[in-house]
């Protein structure tokens, strides 16, 4: 893979992951799934890294899956297809909601398939005006992989996301906040600011905080109240142990603003 491919930076504590490939509307390859994977894990590591931002050049943020480029040349045996699956889509998605750092989608463009759920992964979502999201996997007559079918129903509702999977229609950016699966759309000159400005403002927030909540957030949807409660205990105990926790507590009683260090 040409490392151009994907570009990446830090900058005031945020992680840059921006696909750049527009003459593929950022169909996403093998490499390219690895390389992302691998930058979200030095993101949960990287103790300076407090915000990770994911987005595209072009007029697409990510068409799906370029497939041409995998190592397995193809299915041959019974199980290749759930493998190259579960080792590849699922692992990009799930390394998107297992990041330790809140992770913001920046849509700039078409986002299909595999690069719907990818944006949908996200804690947060800003779409340009441009932007659609398309669950294309019924034009091709196939299933959609990369957790979508787990993505969906928590997010718009087992209903809305049949009725997106089983027609397969765009969906405007405007249309995907109604639904609930955009958290802001801005004018396409404004993405990137409106991003920068976001992961920021996260960046500077209590980073061990925002990781919990994340996890705590996540998990409630497959959990019940006993075990959401008893996360959310075990959660706030690990947190006083923290030095922003600290500082959170020490800055409201003396009044003043809370400067924390996401330690």
């Amino acid at each position: 893979m040409n490392e151009d491919e994907i570009l990446h930076s830090i900058d005031n504590g945020v992680s840059w992951i921006t696909l750049d490939r527009p003459e593929a509307m950022n169909a996403v390859t093998w490499d390219q799934r690895e390389r992302i994977i691998a930058l979200l894990g030095d993101a949960s590591a990287d103790p300076d890294v407090r915000a990770v931002v994911l987005t595209a050049t072009g007029r697409g943020f990510c068409a799906g899956a370029d497939l041409r480029g995998a190592p397995s040349g193809g299915p041959r045996v019974p199980g290749d297809v759930a493998r190259t699956i579960r080792l590849g889509a699922q692992r990009l998605i799930g390394a998107v909601l297992d990041c330790e750092k809140p992770v913001i989608a920046a849509v700039n463009g078409t986002a299909a398939g595999i690069g719907a759920h990818l944006a949908f992964a996200c804690d947060l979502v800003l779409a340009a005006e441009p932007a659609t999201f398309i669950e294309v996997f019924v034009r091709r007559g196939l299933v959609p992989d990369g957790g979508g079918a787990y993505l969906l129903p928590r997010l718009i509702g087992p209903q809305r996301a049949k009725e997106l999977m089983f027609f397969g229609d765009a969906v405007t950016a405007h249309d995907a906040r109604e639904l609930g699966l955009v958290n802001r759309v801005v004018p396409a000159e404004e993405l990137e600011k409106t991003a920068r400005e976001w992961a920021e403002r996260l960046a500077q927030g209590p980073t061990r905080a925002l990781a919990l909540t994340k996890q705590l957030v996540n998990a409630s949807l497959d959990s019940d109240r006993s075990t959401a409660f008893a996360a959310e205990a075990a959660a706030q105990e690990i947190n006083m142990t923290t030095r922003d926790a600290n500082e959170g507590v020490a800055s409201f009683v003396e009044r003043r603003t809370p400067r924390y260090e996401g330690r």
